[in-house]
């Protein structure tokens, strides 16, 4: 399990999982969580070893997502997103990445799992 290096083409270091923090409020109502932000915070419960090969990062509710929005542009900052450090890995690939401002992503919790069983070798959800 968990084949955590491959070469890059861009300045990150490590893939980066951004999710959104819990309890924020939207508008004058909350508070809420994500609920795909939530599978993947579990998937990390259950595959502790996916925290060593990623960095998670936690964003604030509102946009725009400065961070995102610099990594993949202001059409990708949905929640959960996984931004690569370089091209897809092993039969993580196959078909879940996009790409955007030079750098390939995989965006929602059903994705990101599929893409994380391939490149690491973790449980695929079923």
């Amino acid at each position: 399990m968990m084949n955590g290096g491959r070469t890059g083409d861009n300045d990150m270091e490590r893939d980066t999982l951004f999710l959104l923090r819990p309890d924020f409020v939207d508008g004058d109502r909350g508070p809420y969580f994500c609920p795909g932000c939530a599978e993947l915070a579990g998937l990390l419960e259950f595959y502790p070893a996916l925290k060593r090969v990623l960095d998670v990062r936690h964003l604030e509710f509102p946009r725009p997502r400065p961070e995102l929005v610099e990594l993949v542009g202001e059409e990708n900052q949905s929640c959960p997103v996984l931004v690569l450090r370089g091209a897809p890995s092993g039969s993580g690939g196959d078909g879940l990445a996009q790409r955007a401002k030079g750098r390939f992503f995989v965006e929602g919790a059903d994705a990101i799992a599929r893409y994380l069983a391939g490149a690491h070798g973790t449980g695929m959800p079923h």
